[in-house]
C-alpha cells in the first residue's frame, strides 16, 4: 500500500497523564500524582501546527483527566481556529455550568464520557471512586441541557458484563449521540484485571447481540470498539440474513468497514509526545519532540509493519476476513508479546486451518 492510503483521521491526545479517578482498567495507570507530561501550552500549539501541515484529523483531548489541565480549553481553541474538529474525554466528575460554557467556547465540537454500569453500585466499583456514577450522570444532564453533543464509552469485564444491556439502555435515556462498547486491553492497570477480562466465546456472544443492537438502533449511533473482529461476525450474520457490508451501512467506522486501525487511520499522543498506534498499545514509533509526528505516521518501522497484513501470525495470518478484521494489535501484544500474533480472543477457525 502507498503512504497515500494511510491519512490520520483521528489522534487522541493524551494534555495530561493526571487522573481524579484510579479506574481498575487504566490503559496509563493515572493518578492525582501522575506526571503532567511535557506539552506546555506554547509546545501544544506547536503539534497542531505540525499536524495540520499535512493532515486535518478529530484531535480527541484525553488524559488522564484534561479538565485537570487550567489551560485545556486555550489549547482546544486554538486547534478550533487551525481547522480541526476538536473533541474531548472525560470522566465527568469535573463538569460544571461553567466548563459547559467554555466547551462551547472553545470549539470542542463533541465530548465523551465513561459510563461502566448502570448503578452506582456497578459503576463506583469499577472507578473506584464513591459517587463518580452520579457525576457521570450529571455531566451527561448538563451537557443535554446545554446543547453539547455527548457520547458514552462503555468498558466491560466480567464484573460488569452482565448489565451491558442496561448500561446502552441508560446512555440512550441520557440522550447520548453515540453509544461505543469497549473491550477492554490488558495494560496498564489493566492488566491486573486478566483474570477477569471475558473469554473469546462470551466475547462472540456480546458481539452477535451487538450486531442485532445496531440493526434496529435507530436513535443513538452504537459501535463496538477495540473488538476488530465485529467485522467478522457482522459479515458472518449479514450474509446469513442476505445482506452485506455494502449494503448494511457500517456509517460509525473510523476506516470505513473494518476493525482494527491503529497505525491506518488513527494514533495517539501520550504527554510526553511518544506516538503510538493506538491508545492501549505500550510501544512507541518514536517521539514527536525528536522526529516529528509526520516523520513518525509515515516512515516508523512500527507503523509500517502494522501496515503490512502479509506479516500478520497465526490464525490472524491465514484468516479470509483478515482485510476487515486485522485481530487487535495491542491485545496479541499483551497476551503473546508479539503485535504480529493472533488475536487471542477470537475464537474463529479460517477457512485455510480447517482445510488444512
Amino acid at each position: 500500500m502507498g503512504k497515500k492510503e494511510f491519512i490520520p483521521k483521528w489522534i487522541a491526545w493524551e494534555i495530561t497523564g493526571r487522573c481524579n479517578l484510579n479506574c481498575i482498567h487504566c490503559r496509563s495507570a493515572s493518578s492525582v500524582s501522575s506526571d503532567e507530561g511535557n506539552f506546555t501550552l506554547e509546545k501544544a500549539r506547536w503539534l497542531i501546527d505540525e499536524i495540520i501541515s499535512f493532515c486535518s484529523p478529530s484531535v480527541v483531548l484525553t488524559g488522564g483527566e484534561p479538565l485537570l489541565r487550567p489551560d485545556v480549553f486555550d489549547i482546544a481553541k486554538y486547534g478550533t481556529e487551525k481547522g480541526l474538529r476538536m473533541c474531548m474525554a472525560t470522566n465527568g466528575t469535573l463538569v460544571t455550568t461553567d466548563v459547559c460554557q467554555k466547551i462551547k467556547d472553545s470549539g470542542i465540537k463533541i465530548v465523551s464520557l465513561s459510563l461502566d454500569g448502570s448503578t452506582s453500585e456497578i459503576h463506583d466499583d469499577f472507578r473506584k471512586q464513591p459517587g463518580a456514577f452520579e457525576a457521570t450522570v450529571k455531566a451527561a444532564k448538563l451537557f443535554k441541557e446545554q446543547g453539547i453533543e455527548f457520547l458514552v464509552n462503555s468498558s466491560f469485564t466480567k464484573r460488569n458484563i452482565h448489565d451491558v444491556e442496561n448500561i446502552y439502555e441508560l446512555a440512550k435515556s441520557l440522550g447520548a449521540t453515540a453509544w461505543y462498547l469497549f473491550m477492554i486491553v490488558p495494560v496498564g492497570r489493566g492488566k491486573n484485571v486478566l483474570s477477569e477480562l471475558i473469554d473469546a466465546d462470551q466475547y462472540e456472544e456480546v458481539l452477535r447481540w451487538h450486531y442485532n443492537l445496531e440493526k434496529h438502533e435507530k436513535e443513538m449511533l452504537v459501535r463496538p470498539t477495540c473488538a476488530p473482529h465485529y467485522y467478522r461476525i457482522f459479515s458472518q450474520m449479514a450474509r446469513e440474513e442476505g445482506e452485506s457490508l455494502e449494503r448494511r451501512s457500517l456509517k460509525f467506522s473510523t476506516g470505513g468497514a473494518k476493525g482494527c486501525v491503529a497505525a491506518q487511520f488513527i494514533a495517539f499522543i501520550d504527554c510526553h509526545g511518544e506516538v503510538k498506534p493506538c491508545s492501549y498499545f505500550p510501544l512507541s514509533a518514536g517521539n514527536v519532540f525528536k522526529e516529528g509526528f509526520k516523520e513518525i505516521w509515515y516512515n516508523s518501522k512500527l507503523f509500517n509493519e502494522l501496515r503490512d497484513f502479509k506479516s500478520y501470525k497465526g490464525k490472524c495470518g491465514v484468516c479470509e476476513y483478515l482485510h476487515i478484521c486485522g485481530g487487535c494489535r495491542a491485545r496479541a501484544y499483551a497476551y503473546y508479546g508479539d503485535y504480529l500474533a493472533e488475536e487471542p480472543h477470537c475464537n474463529y477457525v479460517p477457512i485455510r486451518i480447517k482445510r488444512d
